[in-house]
């Protein structure tokens, strides 16, 4: 089979050898400088760059021509899930129409999609559609949103719904965003595989403090939880309703105090941070193997022996450091030698940080991979975690010898 990869994933995060043998099939990525050189060298395939101020999708029209007889097109980023429709449609590569993908990235369209599903969902409505004399058909607390960001990044929660739509209206470009009802509850997630529309595989977390914490600098933590079938109900209405049929599924949801679920936000794709890693211990299934077997129509690989335990992290955000102040980190011996603790990585305040929100266990100060047979402990423990100061600012220490990831003894992948 001949494959285009739009390569936009770190590689590490998706491992395309475990899932193409790239001796049998003509494999070739596209992609920028940083993300070509990741690239295993003795790896049979085409490799091009496309220069950091090109446009991906465009460079690939121009410079790639359907005659050139690509069967399949892999574009498993959440940015490549509206170009993957751009490639497609040059190369003449059957897939989803356009408005099925815009459900997965526009956050306006995906609870519009919801209408009648028997899904709850917030209200909302979109940031330019309000009249300039207009209210909102709610008065408390209210969030403000990019309708197709990620990581929470420009996401803000305002007392008033007053107050939120004079921020929107205030916004150089509000068409890009929307003013949604604040709904009280912890944040949900569930990761897992789709197969002719049917969910073939998943697993869902519940969250210790949210990501839109985690964006404004605080860590917070993820765990796996027992499966409960009103979970899994709620997530086959969203991708029924939503015509989600093929491929990784990261679904985001609140659970409220009184066990009702509320739909957050929904993506194509796979879910970030530890959760291949944690996906694949609990279950056995490597996600981003099965997704691309599923995609190019393939058998699904055998999964491997699940751990018997429950999986999540505590991550450490760096972002909002001041590159100027430098920073520390000191995780204690307590929590490197704990006993359900089964990786650490650490960075030694020596490394620059990323200036964007990451979830990337080898880009943030602190990135804590922990299990344990009871989910309910599992969350105290993480929780306790995120309560440590083991990240602040300040000069790093002297230079030393590298510091390496801790990792008990079958807590590796």
């Amino acid at each position: 089979m001949k494959i285009l990869v739009v390569h936009q994933v770190p590689y590490r995060k998706i491992d395309y050898h475990l899932a193409i043998d790239h001796e049998a099939h003509d494999v070739t990525y596209v992609g920028r400088a940083e993300r070509i050189a990741e690239l295993p060298e003795g790896l049979r395939c085409e490799r091009f760059e496309v220069g950091p101020g090109d446009d991906l999708a465009g460079w690939i029209i121009e410079n790639v021509s359907p005659s050139e007889g690509f069967e399949q097109l892999l574009s498993l980023s959440e940015d490549g899930v509206l170009l993957g429709w751009r490639v497609r449609r040059h190369l003449g590569i059957e897939g989803p129409s356009l408005e099925r993908l815009r459900r997965v990235r526009d956050k306006v369209s995906m609870k519009e999609a919801l209408e009648g599903s028997g899904v709850r969902y917030p209200r909302f409505v979109a940031a330019d559609a309000v009249p300039e004399e207009g209210s909102l058909p709610w008065t408390g607390r209210t969030v403000l949103k990019p309708r197709q960001g990620a990581s929470s990044k420009e996401v803000v929660i305002h007392e008033t719904a007053e107050a939120a739509l004079a921020a929107g209206r205030a916004l150089d470009d509000p068409g890009g965003f929307e003013l949604e009802e604040y709904v009280d509850g912890d944040v949900l997630h569930a990761d897992g595989l789709v197969q002719d529309g049917e969910l073939v595989n998943v697993v869902f977390s519940r969250c210790v403090r949210t990501p839109l914490d985690f964006a404004q600098g605080t860590p917070i933590a993820s765990h796996q939880i027992q499966h409960d079938e009103r979970h899994r109900a709620f997530a086959e209405r969203v991708l029924k309703a939503l015509e989600i049929d093929t491929g990784c599924v990261h679904l985001e949801f609140f659970e409220t105090k009184e066990q009702e679920l509320v739909f957050l936000e929904v993506a194509n794709r796979l879910g970030g941070a530890g959760i291949v890693t944690s996906h694949l211990r609990h279950t056995g299934v490597h996600l981003p193997s099965h997704e691309i077997a599923i995609r190019l129509g393939w058998p699904r690989p055998q999964p491997q022996p699940a751990s018997g335990r429950y999986h999540g992290f505590a991550i450490f955000p760096g972002h909002q450091l001041r590159p100027e102040d430098g920073y520390q980190v000191e995780v204690p011996d307590h929590i490197r030698n704990h006993p359900w603790v089964d990786k650490v990585h650490s960075l030694d305040g020596r490394q620059p940080l990323p200036d964007h929100i990451s979830y990337q266990e080898w880009e943030i100060p602190v990135f804590i991979e922990a299990s344990h047979p009871d989910p309910g402990v599992l969350r105290q423990i993480l929780g306790e975690f995120i309560l440590a100061p083991l990240v602040r600012p300040g000069s790093a220490p002297p230079a030393g010898p590298e510091s390496a990831p801790l990792v008990r003894p079958g807590g590796a992948a």
